[in-house]
């Protein structure tokens, strides 16, 4: 396994869907970098909810089946934003 940078790796989130809209603003195929200690503008909610998720994935965890990515939606039904959390090595 490579071995992470002093703050680990870079995690990227990307919008793959939004259903109604984003109070943040984030429409479909926007990109940005998150980690734990910056939110990239995400809803406090959001950004609470899969907090653990990027800290996992900037530590360099990963999941049983080797994956680096995963598709997460937030709490706000009506106006879901799912997102894929990327590590980039």
């Amino acid at each position: 396994m490579t071995t992470p940078a002093p703050d680990g790796y870079k995690v990227i989130a990307t919008v793959k869907s939004v259903k109604g809209v984003c109070k943040a603003g984030h429409k479909t195929g926007d990109s940005f970098e998150v980690s734990c200690r910056n939110t990239a503008g995400m809803c406090g909610f959001f950004y609470h909810d899969i907090f653990s998720t990027i800290q996992m994935l900037q530590m360099g965890g990963t999941y049983p089946s080797g994956r680096e990515s995963i598709e997460v939606g937030c709490l706000d039904r009506r106006n879901e934003v799912t997102i894929e959390l990327k590590r980039v090595k």
